[in-house]
């Protein structure tokens, strides 16, 4: 990846808990989303997921690559987190070919808090205790893992 991105020339990083892994990515991010899948939910340990998606050709990990570990989560996709600390970093899969998808979560906080959500994943199978989320983003309600 190249220190620049076409149209802002910006870039974004963000790294694991412990520091082990870093990472560089082009901005604008293609999108950001809440993601509600069963999967995510897992795989994080959390209600949902915020991703953001970015061109996988313009990133760069920048920490020890020794550490990241890579988990199929299935057949079409992968999860990857540092083995040090476990930190959730990243999501591919062939249903977006060439993007990356990255736990805002671990994006670097002055330039997450530029990244704006614009919508919901998965609505349909997002957990009741959560309550109704009143932000006014669209719902995408298709079910099921990502």
């Amino acid at each position: 990846m190249s220190d620049t991105s076409p149209g802002t020339g910006e870039t974004g990083e963000g790294g694991c808990l412990c520091g082990a892994l870093r990472y560089r990515f082009a901005l604008p991010p293609i999108w950001v989303a809440h993601c509600h899948c069963t999967m995510c939910r897992r795989a994080q340990g959390a209600a949902f997921v915020t991703w953001l998606g970015t061109d996988a050709g313009r990133f760069e990990l920048i920490g020890n690559a020794g550490y990241l570990r890579i988990y199929r989560s299935s057949p079409e996709a992968t999860r990857s987190f540092c083995g040090r600390c476990g930190t959730p970093l990243f999501f591919e899969s062939g249903n977006w070919p060439g993007e990356l998808h990255i736990t805002l979560g671990s994006v670097d906080a002055a330039t997450a808090a530029r990244l704006q959500p614009q919508g919901h994943v998965h609505w349909a199978a997002h957990v009741p205790w959560i309550g109704d989320i009143h932000d006014g983003l669209p719902r995408h309600e298709a079910a099921g893992s990502s």
